[in-house]
C-alpha cells in the first residue's frame, strides 16, 4: 500500500487517522532507545531498533524506514563507528522514497554540522532528547516527506498524462500521414501536355497537410481550365476546404462548377464568374472565418489566348521568349471576405517560347533569417537564373532555392503552376552533311 500524506498532528493529541511513518532508532544505549521508542509509539509511529551500523543497514534494506534517528558515535566490531558512516551509506543505498536522517549528539560545533550536512544529514537533536524536541523535529521531517510524496504523486500523474499524450499524438500523426496521402491524391495529374502547351504542378505542404491546391481540367477540345488556390491558415480546417474545392474543380462535368453550362448558357463559366460563384458560396453556405486566394485561368492551347482572374493571389509572372520578365495583375480581393468583391481580370496571348509562373505566397513570402521576404523580385530572379530549365526540373530547382533562402525554416505551404508554350524544335545541320 502506498503511504498517504497526512497532516502532522500536534504533539499533545495525535490524530487518529494520521499515516504511520516508520522510524529506525540506531543507538548502542538500550535505555535511550527504550525512552525514544516510547515517545514514538505514543505519537503513533512504527518503530524499528538497531544497536549497530551493520544491523541498521540491514533493516534499511529490508524495511526502508521513512525516518532514521541515529547516535553520532556507535561502537562496532572495528572500534567506534560513526553515525556519519551510517548516514553516507543510507544516502547511497537504493530507495523508492526519500528518507529523513536525524543525528543525535551531545555537543555540536560548526565543523560537526558541516561534516554532517556533507554526509547527508537533514537535522540534529541534542541529547538527552526531550519528547517535545523529538516531536518538533519529526514534524519538520514529516513536512519534507509529505512534499516528496506529493511531488512523486504529481510526477507519476505527469508521466501518465505524457504517456497518454504521446499515444494520442502518435494516433494523430498516423491520421495526418494518411490525410497527407489523400490530399496529395487530390492532384491527380502533376503534369499535362495539350498541343504546344505544357503544364507542370508543384504542391508541397509545410506540415502533414496544407491549404494549397493546384490543378487543371479540359474544357472542350481546345481549352483547359487551370487553378491555384491558397486557403488561409494551416492544418485540418484548411485541408478540409481544399478537399471541398477540389470536388468543385474536378474533371467531372456534373460536379465541376466551371463546366456547368446552365449558369451562363455557354460551355464553361468565365474566370470572373467562377470567382464570384465561389465568393457567394463562402459567404452564404459556409459558417467559417476562413477565406482563400485564387487564380483561375482559361487557356486556349490552340491560339495561346489566356483569360485569367486574380483574387488576392500573388502576381503571376510572365517570362517571354526573349527572356524579359514581368508580373501581371493588380491583385484583386480574396474570396470569402467581401460581399461585393473586385477581382482582377487579365488577358494575354502566350507565344511560342513564353512561360507563365503562378506561385502561392508560401514562395513569395518566404523569409530569410533576417526577416526579408523573397518577394516578386526574388521570383523574377529565380526565373532568370533558371531560364534554361523547364517543367518539373524548374519547379524543383525553384523549391530548392526557396528552401535555401529561408534556411529550411519554411512556415507556409508551397505550390506553383508552370505554363509553358513550347517553341517548335529547330533543325540543326550536322557538320559534313
Amino acid at each position: 500500500m502506498r503511504r498517504a500524506n497526512r497532516q502532522t498532528p500536534a504533539p499533545e493529541k495525535p490524530a487518529a487517522t494520521r499515516l504511520v511513518r516508520r522510524v529506525l532508532l540506531v543507538s548502542p544505549d538500550n535505555a535511550q532507545r527504550r525512552l525514544l521508542a516510547a515517545h514514538l509509539h505514543r505519537a503513533r509511529y512504527e518503530v524499528l531498533e538497531a544497536a549497530s551500523v551493520a544491523d541498521a543497514l540491514q533493516l534499511c534494506q529490508r524495511n526502508e524506514p521513512d525516518i532514521v534517528l541515529s547516535d553520532w558515535a556507535i561502537p562496532g566490531q572495528a572500534g567506534t563507528e560513526s553515525g556519519l558512516d551510517l548516514c553516507r551509506a543510507f544516502r547511497i543505498g537504493e530507495r523508492r522514497n526519500y528518507g529523513y536522517f536525524v543525528l543525535l549528539t551531545s555537543a555540536q560545533d560548526e565543523d560537526d554540522i558541516a561534516r554532517a550536512l556533507e554526509a547527508g544529514a537533514d537535522d540534529f537533536l541534542t541529547t538527552p532528547v526531550s519528547r517535545q524536541d523529538l516531536l518538533v523535529r519529526l514534524a519538520a521531517g514529516e513536512r519534507i516527506l509529505r512534499v516528496e510524496d506529493d511531488l512523486r504523486a504529481s510526477n507519476a500523474q505527469l508521466r501518465s498524462a505524457l504517456d497518454r499524450l504521446r499515444d494520442t499524438q502518435a494516433a494523430i500523426d498516423r491520421d495526418l500521414a494518411e490525410a497527407r496521402k489523400l490530399q496529395q491524391g487530390l492532384v491527380k495529374q502533376r503534369s499535362g501536355r495539350f498541343g504546344p502547351i505544357q503544364l507542370s504542378l508543384l504542391l508541397r505542404p509545410a506540415g502533414h497537410i496544407g491549404g494549397d491546391l493546384v490543378g487543371f481540367f479540359p474544357i472542350g477540345d481546345d481549352r483547359i481550365g487551370i487553378y491555384a488556390l491558397d486557403v488561409s491558415g494551416h492544418g485540418v480546417t484548411a485541408a478540409l476546404l481544399t478537399a471541398q474545392l477540389s470536388v468543385h474543380l474536378s474533371g467531372s462535368a456534373d460536379q465541376n462548377v466551371a463546366l456547368r453550362a446552365a449558369q451562363t448558357g455557354t460551355d464553361a463559366v468565365s474566370p470572373a464568374d467562377l470567382a464570384h460563384f465561389f465568393n457567394n458560396m463562402m459567404l452564404e453556405e459556409m459558417a467559417t472565418d476562413t477565406y482563400y486566394t485564387m487564380i483561375y485561368a482559361e487557356l486556349n492551347h490552340t491560339t495561346g489566348r489566356l483569360r485569367m482572374v486574380q483574387a488576392g493571389h500573388p502576381h503571376p509572372v510572365l517570362q517571354r521568349a526573349d527572356g524579359s520578365v514581368r508580373p501581371l495583375g493588380n491583385g484583386g480581393m480574396p474570396i470569402g471576405v467581401f460581399e461585393r468583391p473586385v477581382f482582377d481580370e487579365i488577358e494575354l496571348v502566350m507565344e511560342p517560347g513564353d512561360r507563365l509562373l503562378i506561385c502561392s505566397d508560401g514562395i513569395t513570402e518566404a523569409a530569410n533569417p533576417a526577416g526579408r521576404l523573397l518577394g516578386d523580385d526574388g521570383v523574377e530572379a529565380i526565373l532568370r537564373t533558371n531560364a534554361f530549365l523547364g517543367g518539373h526540373i524548374f519547379l524543383e530547382s525553384m523549391a530548392w532555392s526557396v528552401s535555401e533562402y529561408c534556411r529550411g525554416e519554411r512556415q507556409d505551404d508551397m505550390s506553383a503552376v508552370l505554363i509553358e508554350h513550347l517553341a517548335p524544335a529547330e533543325m540543326v545541320s550536322l557538320p559534313g552533311r
